[in-house]
């Protein structure tokens, strides 16, 4: 492009039946004027837009003066800044400034002497053309302009479609993925949970009856056998919880308000787990009508989130829960302003199994998953290292 309009003003200056110093200087200022437009950041902006197109209009009108005025063949020079105006200005600036530029083209009437010189009637109607082509070549850039702005927007809007879709794809593909890895490794847990269920109630009451065959003086061996019941307890928590995942939820769907459903979530919270003294700040949405919902499973979902958010939040640290209305459906938020996740955790959070905690089972966040899953709905998480965390359980709403 700069190639051409360089070759464009030299064809210019080669044709001209002027040869004037004066002619060939502005013919170079406005040359260079539109080659480095493009090049300077300033003229970018709308000011600097403007302030270029005013800079134009001015070189073409000096350049029309010296070249003979009314009588000048650069007269179409004039058009160059309104065509520039057409992509910046709209409708009505382009339309000002081609009245700007007819108006400063007929200006050099004013310097007529008009006691020695007549116009004669057929250079009246060739001025009168020439000034309807200002308006006509205006009026064709704008509608081109517009055609091509209306093209662009059309564009822009099916590369956002086609990167909402192919999100929808990739989210898609990552669900499938997570389904067979639940699938199979649901097989696995439920066969080997099983099996470990009837030595674990051996071990467990065996370590019953020898307690309660010891001395008490016996610290020892009481406190040992303490041990072994303590941790068969908790090896069998952890085989239900692996059943829980494995097996196959059935639904007990009725109109539940989910305000309801996870107040008492915060309230189990605060009841089992008083350590965590978070406060917990509710912003539920009074347009939120009740929906279809497990209220049992959809209490536990919340309050493995909430139980989350404590665990990542300080001392006193605040938790938002906050509910709103969404297209066909109503979405459920817990905010918190603890540690956050690291970008390469996030995507592995809701696969069994995964835990970034000390002594976890990493079953919280998959059984979750599960769990919405089942009601149709779909969850995600926002989270920056150090800023905190925000898990949006988006549910469909009653028919």
């Amino acid at each position: 492009m700069d190639a051409a309009w360089a070759l464009l003003f030299v064809a210019f200056a080669a044709a001209s039946p002027y040869k004037t110093d004066a002619e060939f200087e502005l013919l170079g200022a406005l040359a260079l004027v539109q080659i480095s437009e493009p090049r300077i950041p300033l003229l970018a902006t709308p000011p600097g837009a403007l302030l270029a197109i005013g800079v134009k209009l001015l070189l073409a009108y000096l350049l029309v003066g010296v070249s003979g005025g009314v009588t000048s063949s650069y007269y179409l020079l004039l058009l160059v800044p309104v065509v520039s105006a057409v992509t910046l200005l709209g409708t009505w600036g382009t339309a000002v400034l081609s009245v700007m530029a007819c108006a400063l083209y007929l200006s050099f009437l004013l310097w007529i002497d008009w006691n020695r010189y007549v116009l004669p009637r057929d250079q009246v109607q060739e001025l009168g053309i020439r000034v309807l082509s200002f308006g006509g070549i205006a009026l064709m850039m704008h509608q081109l302009a517009q055609t091509t702005r209306s093209q662009a927007r059309l564009y822009r809007e099916m590369t956002e479609k086609l990167g909402a879709a192919n999100k929808s794809l990739a989210d898609a593909e990552a669900a499938v993925r997570r389904s067979e890895r639940l699938a199979a490794l649901g097989q696995l847990t439920a066969g080997l949970a099983h099996e470990l269920r009837n030595p674990l109630g051996t071990m467990k009451a065996s370590a019953e009856v020898l307690l309660k065959s010891l001395p008490a003086d016996e610290g020892v061996p009481r406190e040992l056998a303490g041990y072994i019941r303590d941790e068969v307890d908790r090896t069998n928590s952890l085989v239900t919880r692996f059943l829980d995942f494995a097996r196959p939820m059935e639904l007990r769907r009725d109109n539940s308000d989910l305000n309801q459903i996870i107040d008492r979530a915060i309230t189990q919270l605060e009841r089992h787990h008083p350590p965590f003294s978070i406060t917990v700040h509710r912003n539920y949405s009074p347009d939120a009508r009740p929906a279809p919902l497990d209220s049992q499973l959809m209490e536990r979902v919340f309050y493995n989130l909430l139980l989350n958010a404590a665990q990542a939040s300080s001392e006193g640290g605040p938790v938002t829960v906050k509910t709103r209305v969404v297209p066909g459906g109503v979405e459920a938020a817990v905010i918190d302003r603890g540690s956050g996740i690291e970008g390469s955790q996030r995507e592995n959070i809701f696969n069994p199994f995964f835990t970034t905690k000390p002594g976890g089972t990493g079953l919280g966040l998959a059984i979750v998953s599960k769990i919405i899953d089942q009601h149709g709905g779909r969850i995600a998480v926002e989270s920056e290292p150090g800023q905190g965390s925000v898990f949006r359980v988006v549910l469909p709403a009653a028919a």
